[in-house]
């Protein structure tokens, strides 16, 4: 259909995995997941539900009568009670006891909780194959020379690979971040209407113990073993807020890394993959525009404002409940997971496909070089027996003039033959040129790439090794 609005998150960025974590028969199904581990859970604790009200149940649980709850609710204006209702057709036997002491969070809440948290799944194994492509990256390129920036301006010399482990260590931050916030995942659990769990407490006969045990056995029954010790009828919105915090701080590091490739790529030095017959430009047929980097660039913005969005809510929570949460975040959550599997999937296709032009980079060492071997220079005229301070005032007065060659008249960066052509220095332009290789500024740019990559793939990388294998084609 062409004539109704369609996010573009869904037809044009994120992959079929996380469309379906957000789909509405993932939310409704686990909703049935959810009444049919209550109704279980309340058996096992004494309440009157038979095998055969619980069989019902399971067997409709994917069969989503979809069109039942849709006129239900356009009836009782309550999309909760309107898929008690459709169940209820479906299951005759079960529905006297289907949501049996349950208010709505019950299925809301949990059911948002394991979505999300099924969905940091599918963000840690995309998160866990961009490292690894960096990790390949970095080694790769870990002894080529490149410039080093600070301001955008050159400064000393750095490595391809070297770079490529900053880019690497924020996606590692990320993770152990995501890594934190599912090793304390937990349910809602059976709470009632304002968490007090008054409703359990009735259809118990006041039996605490047994009130206790429904909130953990329904939260083991969906594969958790934890439950919030105490809650209003929510969970704690500050959870969302957590979590979106953890996504927007991908799309940091992502943006950070699109910014670099597309400054790298303005140089000629590096650029992102470029396919057979992608046009870059409608008006001009040569130009090759960084078009992933700048979507990712793009979205990674998106879901950094988003974030705004659960801190807000978790600072408007009223008491115990109030509404003004709901279709906030039916938008902001799904579409902060939306957008950040779109990012990890360009990151990915990115970083896979990186280009390197060794020649373009080395002629931008050639034409910074001398003034940064200049430090160099002055210690081995020194130990020629020249005066440190005068060769400095030389050094820096020839520098000042090849800068001006090179700005000014567009020429090549000729210091190295106005300090040969000083007889202050006592050296040779044979002897000056042998302080110009590259490797001999790079510090200890190849060795701490290969200890962070090994350190990386040590901890992060093989312990999971069963993630590994994606690879990221985008749909447009």
């Amino acid at each position: 259909m062409h004539d109704i609005y369609e996010s573009p998150l869904n037809t044009r960025y994120s992959g079929s995995e996380m469309k379906y974590i957000f789909s509405e028969q993932k939310k409704f199904s686990t909703w049935r997941r959810l009444w049919v581990a209550l109704a279980e859970s309340e058996k096992e604790l004494g309440l009157p539900i038979t095998d055969k009200q619980i069989a019902q149940m399971k067997e409709k649980v994917d069969d989503i009568n979809f069109e039942v709850a849709e006129a239900r609710e356009k009836v009782v204006r309550h999309d909760v009670m309107s898929h008690v209702y459709a169940f209820g057709e479906q299951c005759p036997d079960a529905k006297p006891i289907i949501h049996l002491g349950a208010t709505s969070c019950y299925v809301g809440d949990n059911t948002d909780l394991i979505v999300m948290y099924e969905a940091l799944e599918t963000v840690k194994k995309k998160l866990v194959n961009v490292i690894n492509a960096l990790c390949d990256f970095a080694m790769k390129y870990k002894d080529m020379p490149m410039l080093g920036y600070t301001h955008f301006q050159p400064a000393q010399l750095t490595t391809v690979g070297k770079r490529a482990t900053l880019w690497l260590q924020d996606l590692v931050i990320d993770y152990e971040d995501l890594c934190a916030r599912l090793a304390s995942k937990k349910l809602l659990g059976s709470k009632g209407t304002t968490g007090t769990q008054a409703s359990f407490m009735e259809l118990f006969n006041g039996d605490e113990e047994k009130v206790k045990k429904l909130d953990i056995l329904v939260a083991q029954k969906m594969g958790y073993d934890r439950v919030f010790d105490v809650s209003g009828q929510t969970y704690p919105r500050k959870t969302d807020a957590q979590i979106i915090s953890v996504l927007a701080g991908i799309a940091q590091s992502a943006h950070k890394f699109a910014n670099d490739i597309r400054l790298l790529q303005s140089l000629k030095e590096i650029e992102e993959p470029f396919e057979k017959n992608q046009i870059g430009s409608s008006a001009m047929a040569y130009k090759r525009n960084p078009m992933r980097s700048e979507r990712m660039t793009s979205l990674a913005r998106y879901v950094i404002a988003d974030l705004q969005n659960p801190y807000m809510t978790a600072s408007e929570q009223w008491l115990e409940r109030t509404l003004d949460d709901s279709a906030n975040r039916r938008i902001s959550i799904a579409e902060a997971f939306l957008a950040t599997d779109a990012i990890l999937n360009i990151y990915l296709n990115v970083a896979e496909g990186l280009v390197v032009y060794p020649k373009v980079i080395a002629s931008h060492i050639e034409r910074e070089l001398p003034f940064m071997a200049t430090e160099n220079i002055l210690m081995d005229a020194v130990l020629r027996g020249g005066d440190r301070q005068e060769l400095h005032e030389r050094i820096r007065e020839h520098s000042m003039q090849a800068a001006k060659t090179v700005k000014e008249k567009g020429l090549p960066n000729d210091l190295i033959d106005r300090i040969a052509s000083d007889d202050a220095f006592k050296m040779t332009k044979e002897e000056l040129e042998k302080t110009m290789d590259a490797k001999k500024y790079v510090g200890r740019a190849p060795s701490q790439t290969a200890e962070y990559v090994r350190k990386i793939r040590r901890t992060v990388v093989r312990k999971n090794n069963d993630l590994l294998g994606m690879t990221a084609k985008l749909n447009v």
